[in-house]
């Protein structure tokens, strides 16, 4: 019993010295005060818990005063490293793990250890270890999440067995400073369906680079699952499955928890608390988004950030196609909610350039889905995101009859089908347009519609291609194609910077033509000479500011910041917000 109460003890006060890190700095408080109450009747655990503390252990980097002052003499080596040290003897480990989801365990232990050393790693190797936090070994990370579960808490998990109790379990979380939450009922994790509580990966990888690539503070941020069961037979067999083995639950039951949740965080945080929808399945996101958009600070990144990042590639070709978005011609394989959500945002963008209504602008979009073109002969059995784009055009049933019908300048895939971008299809594409925009943008990797040396070779060198998750560079007839990486990490990232530099209470479709604008003008004159879309992933903490101060300052001119007044310098406030690791 002894025992029990000992380690319940120690882990609070290791709770309430990570709930500090924002507020002040812990260690400067540890040394000036080395022997407080708090630690009496525990001799010598003060050092030992602080090393088991992510957030305040530093390993070899503490100082030899601080070894003396936190009782760390005899629990390390006597050799100091500084933080750059740690960052290179870590990467080398990393390099040396013989495959892909080793990286990932390997960077999520790091993350349980020494939380500082790892947004290290990640800041400054942020184009090589992306891969490895989010796609595409997040898709296997999330497949396999129940075995590699590692029992230290990185988010919440709330199941709709605490239903009623949502507002006091937040109260367990032990940082009360939260300001960006991401959370996902797990349904629709990238292309591999329904994952339950098993897609946690998720909102733990996206609020990751959340810090990566925008230094939004850590311990601003909440990963959340809902559990609400799943429909995966796997799972439910699985006797390691971690979630609720359930069927979902839906309907009104369904809507009232995730009601439960939103308001309890708003009721907790406040409402500038930014609320990111990820992963939902289409039977629920657009609802969702569209029931919540106008009552609280949230997006869907699936729909609006996948749209903003999609939109700026579309923006940034017309310095190569010559074509601004006004005059494309749009055919959409695949009608989900990313589909759905980039031809609407793309629509939004025609209506703001030229000043025609909505309606008028989505005539220059069209849909395939399983069944052929979206049209209006189909209205009866069109999902509700579809209807927008039903045109009075005549039925075709596969793609390359579509292109050949429809003549499109921008061909985007969001279809999760390899290789529906066949020879013929881009053959079609090349013979209609001098440059044809070619995105395949499906996830992870092996969902791709198309590769980039295919779309290159096919269209003898013409294609303006991106893909969705990271593809070397391609060498066709002398020349060197970068292909670029429609990587909703260039969008989302700033947009929670902003929200939380500005106090954003919330975030518009507006603000997400703002983000693709600002992501378009990032691109350097050498990416659009290698045929590239989009910056360089190494920039990208510059590029997530850019969109961070373009994004605030329409929420200031909207009267949507709760930070006020606004700041002389908004550029020079934003990055003063920024968190840098460091000892």
């Amino acid at each position: 019993m002894y025992l029990l109460l000992t380690l319940s003890l120690a882990l609070s006060i290791s709770f309430s010295f990570s709930n500090s890190v924002s507020a002040c700095l812990p260690y400067d408080f540890l040394i000036a005060n080395p022997s407080p109450t708090l630690w009496q009747g525990f001799s010598g655990s003060m050092g030992y818990t602080t090393m088991k503390t992510p957030s305040l252990n530093k390993g070899l980097g503490f100082t030899y005063s601080e070894r003396d002052a936190l009782g760390l003499r005899g629990l390390l080596p006597p050799a100091k490293l500084t933080l750059e040290d740690q960052v290179e003897l870590t990467m080398q480990e990393l390099r040396r793990k013989s495959s892909a989801l080793d990286k990932y365990v390997f960077l999520q232990s790091l993350q349980d250890v020494n939380s500082t050393l790892y947004y290290a790693v990640l800041s400054r190797h942020t184009y090589e270890c992306m891969p490895f936090v989010y796609t595409p070994v997040v898709g296997e990370a999330c497949q396999k999440f129940s075995q590699l579960y590692r029992h230290t808490p990185q988010g919440l998990y709330l199941s709709i067995d605490d239903r009623g109790k949502l507002r006091s379990i937040l109260d367990n979380w032990p940082v009360q400073d939260i300001r960006a939450i991401v959370f996902t009922d797990g349904e629709r994790i990238l292309g591999l369906g329904d994952q339950g509580i098993d897609g946690m990966g998720i909102p733990v990888g996206k609020l990751a680079l959340y810090t990566a690539c925008a230094g939004v503070h850590p311990s601003h941020c909440l990963p959340v699952a809902l559990d609400v069961g799943t429909n995966t037979q796997d799972k439910l067999d699985d006797p390691f499955y971690i979630g609720l083995k359930r069927r979902r639950l839906t309907g009104r039951e369904y809507d009232a928890f995730v009601a439960e949740f939103i308001e309890a965080a708003v009721d907790k945080y406040g409402k500038s608390v930014m609320l990111q929808f990820e992963d939902f399945g289409n039977s629920n996101a657009f609802r969702l988004l569209h029931h919540w958009q106008e009552k609280v600070c949230c997006f869907n990144d699936d729909i609006q950030g996948t749209a903003a990042v999609a939109l700026a590639g579309v923006l940034g070709s017309t310095a190569l196609t010559g074509t601004a978005v006004e005059d494309h011609r749009f055919l959409f394989f695949g009608a989900g909610e990313a589909g759905a959500g980039i031809a609407e945002l793309i629509a939004y963008a025609i209506h703001v350039e030229t000043g025609k209504p909505v309606e008028e602008c989505r005539k220059q979009v069209f849909m395939l889905d399983s069944k052929g073109l979206v049209c209006k002969s189909r209205l009866h059995e069109l999902q509700h995101h579809k209807i927008n784009f039903a045109h009075d055009t005549e039925h075709v049933a596969d793609l390359l009859s579509a292109v050949k019908t429809l003549k499109p300048t921008a061909l985007v895939g969001v279809s999760t089908l390899p290789k529906s971008f066949n020879q013929a299809v881009i053959e079609e594409m090349s013979a209609n347009n001098e440059r044809p925009i070619i995105f395949a943008l499906s996830n992870p990797t092996s969902k791709a519609e198309c590769t980039p040396e295919e779309a290159y070779r096919w269209s003898n060198g013409a294609a303006v291609f991106a893909s969705g998750s990271p593809f070397e560079p391609v060498t066709f007839n002398g020349k060197t194609y970068v292909p670029g990486q429609g990587n909703n990490a260039y969008i989302f990232p700033g947009v929670g910077l902003a929200a939380v530099a500005c106090g954003a209470t919330r975030i518009t479709d507006l603000d997400m033509y703002i983000a693709a604008k600002a992501l378009a003008e990032a691109v350097p004159k050498d990416r659009l000479d290698a045929s590239c879309v989009y910056p360089h992933l190494r920039d990208i903490r510059d590029v997530s500011l850019k969109v961070a101060v373009a994004i605030a300052a329409n929420k200031y001119a909207t009267g949507q910041a709760s930070v006020l007044p606004k700041p002389v310098d908004l550029e020079a406030h934003i990055r003063s917000v920024m968190y840098e690791p460091s000892y």
